[in-house]
């Protein structure tokens, strides 16, 4: 099993088994940052796209879906 530790104070950090791995895009970043805020907790779609695009632009379910998708990868 992996260890992945998120770090959020500060620049957003992410490390897989103590090496750092590069979260590409604001975008990723902000939905990874949302997520790991609320770890093991159930997050609604509102949520994340207030979080992904704070200026209220969300491009609709498929493109979060797109997001969490690359996320995962």
């Amino acid at each position: 099993m992996e260890d992945v530790r998120i770090g959020l104070l500060g620049p957003l950090e992410v490390l897989r088994d103590g090496r750092p791995l590069p979260v590409p895009g604001a975008r990723l970043a902000a939905l990874l940052a949302r997520l790991a805020l609320d770890a093991g907790r159930v997050v609604t779609v509102p949520e994340l796209e207030a979080a992904v695009w704070p200026d209220g632009t969300a491009g609709g379910a498929g493109a979060l879906q797109s997001l969490v998708s690359r996320l995962r990868r």
